[in-house]
């Protein structure tokens, strides 16, 4: 959220008969007394109108963790290790004093990395994948909001997912999109419940996205597109002010 403030034309000086009480660094916590004027109606604001503004820059990790799934159409999940995926982003909080502490978030997608899908972390019916075949996952968007309050967790996640058996074969790429959140993600065929940040900054993010037919008929024909899909992650998220 950002918010942006223009002054008025022409401009109208005045005295005002209040002084700020208060102002600390970094948060830039300001504070009028109830002799402030509005800049709107020039009238001046009680003690009930008084405004906080506070604000916050934070630089952002995401990993991923062990014990992951992924599901798609009518096949049993794979079990999925995304250990050692990463990502880091930006954070800025804004917060009135009539709104909840939420961090809006930005991964920057040249860092985030999630590891493919392959026989080294990937099991299908507890037996791993067969060799050669991969999968790549592609981010394209990464972005949401957190609250530190609650540990609820909502990212807009779009990526694409790369289908290859070695050097014979490589589809054209699935386009998976949905939101990863700490709640509940409920599809016509597909549904996950996640988990909020807890104190270690652990959570478990879940989304359900469909998927629509590719020009490639094998790939159509085998996965039964359109249909769903359905991600759980384990995963860790880190906040740092920024300086």
């Amino acid at each position: 959220m950002r918010c942006k403030i223009s002054p008025s034309n022409p401009p109208i000086l005045c005295k005002l008969p209040t002084k700020i009480q208060r102002l600390t660094r970094p948060n830039a916590i300001i504070t009028f007394s109830s002799s402030s004027f509005s800049k709107d109606n020039q009238r001046p604001i009680s003690d009930t109108q008084t405004q906080l503004l506070k604000s916050e820059l934070y630089s952002v990790k995401f990993k991923t963790l062990k014990a992951c799934k992924l599901g798609i159409a009518q096949y049993p999940d794979f079990e999925y290790n995304a250990e050692g995926g990463t990502g880091t982003g930006s954070g800025t909080n804004v917060t009135e004093s009539s709104l909840n502490n939420e961090i809006l978030v930005s991964f920057d997608l040249k860092t985030v990395y999630i590891p493919p899908l392959t026989s080294a972390t990937t099991k299908f019916l507890g037996l791993p994948l067969p060799p050669f075949l991969k999968i790549d996952i592609v981010p394209e968007l990464f972005q949401g909001r957190i609250s530190k309050e609650s540990g609820k967790v909502d990212l807009e996640f779009k990526a694409k997912f790369w289908f290859s058996v070695g050097s014979v074969y490589k589809a054209l790429p699935l386009l998976v999109e949905t939101v990863l959140t700490s709640e509940e993600s409920i599809g016509t065929k597909r549904s996950g419940r996640g988990e909020r940040l807890d104190e270690q900054g652990k959570c478990r993010l879940v989304g359900v996205a469909t998927v629509d037919p590719i020009d490639d008929f094998l790939m159509n024909s085998f996965l039964g597109l359109p249909t769903e899909c359905l991600a759980d992650l384990n995963a860790a998220i880190s906040f740092y002010n920024s300086p």
